[in-house]
């Protein structure tokens, strides 16, 4: 049976090798079952391209977020119309498996991890066999499902399919936007998180948990694509990369132990509670230039109502610390949070120029699916699939209006950026070969003008 893994293609900002995509096919293939990725998005495929690189495939697994959930309807139900058998997984089926079925006409949802579940179906359809009774799969004609326990030991699983992702075929859109060299691939050391931020929907992903691979098992993966694939640059995308001090440091010491030609950064951000002065000097030493911080907000009061479990004096310190170290430093903020007003607004404005961030990314909260506040703001708003994620307002609370809102982050974005230390911190590392993504993302976050949105 053969097996086509992809993607669709949609409108973002970053073009990166796809981690989940990559894990499934290499598990595949360690059990014996072919596969082919087809990454749509890299390839700027259309749906009706994405079907004919599928013509032979039996059976077509499609990874799906929220963010491109109308693209892979469209997707799914047109490779359905060229009769093949179509599985949908990832975040947004994970979190509504039995309307993502009915709405894009796929045959199955893979919910959760999804490695074991899908080869476990694969072998099923196979042999012809009943799919009922199968952990962390739900059929379209059925109504409930098991969730599979996590895999505990994540060093069993096989390295992603990076044959098949080569990192040198990537265009030059990363995570972080302006980095410092090229080929770039991203990892994970980890799986998961204990906390429970009310705007994430990793608790429903992960329940909660988080799994660590050894650090020998990172290094080694970073080795091979340093050796293999020319690789000059890491991005650790772990929801906590340094939630556990001793596996961040271990991958830290085996780094330089190592002596590998590279540079790394944290561009899915880290939690301040871990960062010690001690933890930045081995970054550093091993080759950390770059760190990305989710602040969220500049007041107290909606850190505390959306679950952050953190202060602004500790998000401060751990800024300030980086700093120090030499490790330019990066700040994620949401507006629209329950109980933001256009004060609030100003707050996280003064503090994101106050603290030593050399960047900063302000952006709307998208409810997601899955998330506590989707749960909490049901009935409050309609979701509408073709606003874009984070960029269009999704629910306005109400203490701001929503013109206030749909404004914030252009004008926080003129005031952070057009301040000298911040335009030639952007200078350093601005590539003509990235221009093209440049302007796209200035215009998206209309940092030189702002029209109403949605």
């Amino acid at each position: 049976m053969k097996i086509v893994l992809t993607r669709p293609n949609y409108y973002t900002h970053l073009i990166t090798p796809p981690l989940g995509i990559g894990y499934l096919s290499s598990y595949l293939r360690q059990q014996g079952i072919e596969t082919r990725i087809v990454d749509g998005l890299n390839l700027g495929l259309s749906a009706d391209e994405l079907v004919r690189q599928c013509a032979d495939a039996d059976v077509v697994g499609i990874s799906c977020l929220s963010d491109y959930y109308l693209e892979t309807v469209q997707l799914a139900q047109a490779l359905k119309a060229a009769g093949k058998t179509v599985v949908i997984g990832g975040p947004h089926a994970t979190a509504l498996p039995v309307e993502t079925l009915a709405e894009t006409h796929a045959d199955f949802a893979v919910i959760g991890e999804g490695e074991v579940s899908l080869c476990e179906l694969v072998r099923c359809l196979e042999k012809k066999g009943a799919t009922d009774g199968l952990e962390g799969v739900l059929a379209r004609d059925g109504s409930t499902f098991v969730r599979r326990k996590l895999i505990e030991d994540l060093d069993l699983l096989p390295f992603p399919d990076w044959r098949q992702m080569d990192p040198r075929t990537y265009r030059k859109a990363p995570h972080g936007g302006l980095i410092k060299r090229f080929p770039v691939a991203p990892i994970t050391s980890t799986r998961g998180c204990p906390y429970a931020c009310k705007f994430c929907a990793s608790p429903t992903l992960w329940n909660r948990q988080i799994r660590f691979r050894s650090p020998q098992n990172v290094v080694n993966e970073i080795e091979m694509l340093v050796r293999d694939f020319g690789v000059r640059e890491i991005h650790f995308e772990d929801d906590n990369l340094t939630l556990k001090a001793s596996h961040a440091e271990a991958i830290c010491k085996l780094l330089i132990e190592r002596r590998l030609d590279i540079c790394w950064a944290a561009p899915n951000g880290i939690r301040v509670d871990a960062v010690t002065p001690e933890l930045l000097g081995l970054m550093k030493q091993s080759g950390c230039y770059y760190l990305a911080f989710g602040i969220e907000s500049g007041n107290q009061a909606i850190l505390d109502g959306v679950g952050k479990k953190t202060s602004l004096s500790a998000i401060e310190a751990a800024v300030r610390l980086a700093h120090d170290a030499g490790i330019l430093t990066q700040g994620f903020f949401i507006f629209g949070l329950p109980g933001e007003t256009e004060a609030t607004v100003e707050e996280t404005v003064q503090f994101a120029k106050r603290i030593p961030l050399d960047r900063a990314q302000f952006l709307l909260l998208d409810v997601l699916p899955g998330s506590e506040l989707w749960d909490e703001l049901r009935g409050q708003f309609e979701p509408n699939w073709a606003l874009r994620s984070y960029q269009e307002v999704k629910w306005t609370p109400p203490t701001i209006s929503r013109e206030a809102l749909a404004a914030a982050p252009s004008r926080a974005f003129r005031r952070f950026f057009l301040r000298p230390r911040q335009i030639l911190g952007l200078l350093r590392y601005v590539r003509l070969s990235q221009l093209r993504f440049i302007l796209q993302r200035v215009a998206d976050f209309r940092v030189f003008r702002w029209r109403r949105s949605g």
